[in-house]
């Protein structure tokens, strides 16, 4: 898939603003991927093992997404002159509802089983988990591997396949009574003495006149109670100032500004220079979270719709790219959360107008904080994406050289997975509560969503240390990491992944000579 989408127009190349990505949950549909072909007759794809590839752009051309996505409504999309979002596509959360399965028993059959146990507490039953909307056809070793949501295609061929190579269950999802907001997943009393000390803390140090954000960032490296995470969130991502006077000034004058860009920029969606960033970030909204009802409320995709398009028309350098619609999503979660008390079931067009504008402002400015840090993921080539896998890379195969002489042997290549950790900062490898209470370590670091974050991936990776080396093949590898069971994940393992984070970022930041070869 390229980068880039270019246009020859008089032999002059017009370089447009939106960039499918390797790695993105939702690219445009290869036709290919609908066909069923005989054994004997089925096409020759490209083959990621027979040849490296010599460059990131020559790696991009030569792989296909790992999705399948309907896009037949993009033809007429701009037929008509102003779309919204208030009648959304409903052939997406047709298609969602309609791929949602009950996973069977023989799934706990598998070798990683163990891992998706929830914790003694949590009495979940897994008859009531349903599978993830995003199961996609995937193309790996030239081999075209079939999703096990689709119902309609020869399923016991599928199992039988599946189960001959020791493959995981496919990723789940926890019903929303599990907390999509909640960092406590394992069904711990709300507070605590300790949470509530901790609470009180972070209470003393917000009502003081001058905030000190360090100590802030102190307090908030171990999460942050979720009735202060909202105000906290603006503080460290630098949206709102320490002295405690002039936070209602600025934040009134922001949200006043965005609205103004909302009125100045918004008209221009439909126009010929902006329409195929207005399309692309159309076609995305829907796919954000396609199983929790919230984002699939008309309000919440408009939202989501103008503050994405608002960001790429003042980026023009990167413009959208898939992935970045995710980046709204905790911040919309936080900061709807200090409005309602159970958010997932929550109508967003049922509150004041005011709070719903002002909702939406703060997660535009926090977001837009958040991508200043990160731009270059997404500008042309990605370089900074190729730069943090390459680092990954070489910082894995001196934390754990049986890892990495495993994924040579079976020649998977590292952005093969990890593009979509970077890329999408291992939001589609963790639930959304382990996202928000991850994202409170990172606002307390100073480089926490660059730095640390590669910490983070490392240990994240280590963690399936186990299952990795179990797996004896390429499509085995890559289905596993592509589909790692996090699902029963909570503050606990969320807590432990950062700690080893932080060891392995103690051991080796300061040691270049571990660092590199």
């Amino acid at each position: 898939m390229c980068f880039l989408n270019r246009c020859d127009n008089s032999s002059h190349v017009i370089f447009c603003s939106v960039q499918p990505v390797y790695g993105a949950q939702h690219p445009p549909l290869d036709p290919r991927l609908r066909r069923t072909y005989p054994k004997d007759t089925k096409p020759k794809f490209n083959n990621l093992k027979s040849k490296k590839a010599s460059s990131f752009h020559e790696f991009a051309r030569s792989t296909n997404d790992a999705w399948d996505i309907d896009e037949e409504e993009d033809e007429d999309f701009l037929s008509t002159p102003a779309p919204t979002l208030s009648s959304p596509s409903g052939h997406h959360s047709t298609s969602a509802q309609d791929q949602q399965q009950q996973i069977q028993a023989d799934d706990t059959e598998t070798g990683v089983s163990d891992r998706l146990a929830p914790p003694s507490t949590e009495a979940l039953d897994f008859q009531d988990v349903q599978e993830e909307d995003a199961e996609y056809w995937e193309h790996v070793n030239g081999k075209v591997v079939k999703s096990s949501s689709d119902a309609h295609l020869n399923m016991s061929s599928v199992r039988s396949s599946l189960q001959k190579q020791q493959s995981l269950p496919v990723r789940a999802i926890i019903p929303l009574v599990a907390r999509m907001s909640d960092q406590n997943a394992s069904g711990a009393p709300p507070m605590t003495v300790r949470e509530k000390s901790r609470l009180d803390k972070f209470k003393q140090l917000l009502a003081s006149p001058n905030t000190d954000l360090e100590e802030l960032r102190k307090h908030s490296w171990s999460g942050i109670p979720r009735e202060v995470r909202p105000i906290t969130w603006r503080l460290l991502s630098g949206y709102l100032p320490a002295n405690k006077e002039r936070r209602e000034l600025v934040m009134k004058r922001k949200r006043e500004e965005y609205f103004g860009f909302i009125e100045q920029y918004y008209h221009s969606r439909t126009d010929e220079h902006y329409k195929d960033t207005y399309r692309q970030i159309h076609i995305d909204i829907p796919r954000t979270n396609p199983l929790i009802p919230l984002f699939q409320q008309p309000a919440v995709q408009e939202v989501f719709e103008r503050i994405l398009f608002i960001w790429a028309i003042r980026h023009p350098a990167s413009g959208y790219v898939q992935g970045i619609n995710d980046l709204v999503t905790p911040f919309f979660v936080v900061f709807l959360s200090e409005f309602v008390k159970d958010v997932e079931n929550s109508e967003v067009a049922a509150l004041p107008l005011d709070t719903q504008r002002n909702i939406e402002a703060d997660s535009f400015w926090c977001m837009s904080k958040l991508l200043d840090g990160i731009q270059d993921n997404y500008t042309f080539a990605q370089p900074g994406i190729q730069n943090k896998v390459k680092a990954l890379e070489e910082l894995v195969s001196r934390i754990d050289e049986d890892i990495h002489n495993h994924f040579k042997r079976y020649e998977v290549e590292y952005l093969q997975f990890a593009f979509r950790w970077m890329n999408n900062l291992l939001m589609r490898e963790l639930p959304l509560r382990c996202t928000i209470r991850l994202w409170d370590t990172y606002q307390a670091e100073t480089e926490g969503f660059t730095h640390f974050h590669l910490y983070v991936c490392s240990a994240f990776l280590i963690e399936w240390r186990k299952e990795i080396l179990s797996m004896v093949d390429f499509q085995g590898l890559l289905m596993l990491l592509q589909n790692l069971p996090t699902i029963h994940w909570g503050n606990e393992e969320v807590g432990l992944l950062l700690a080893e984070a932080y060891r392995l970022k103690y051991m080796f930041a300061d040691a270049p000579s571990h660092y590199k070869r």
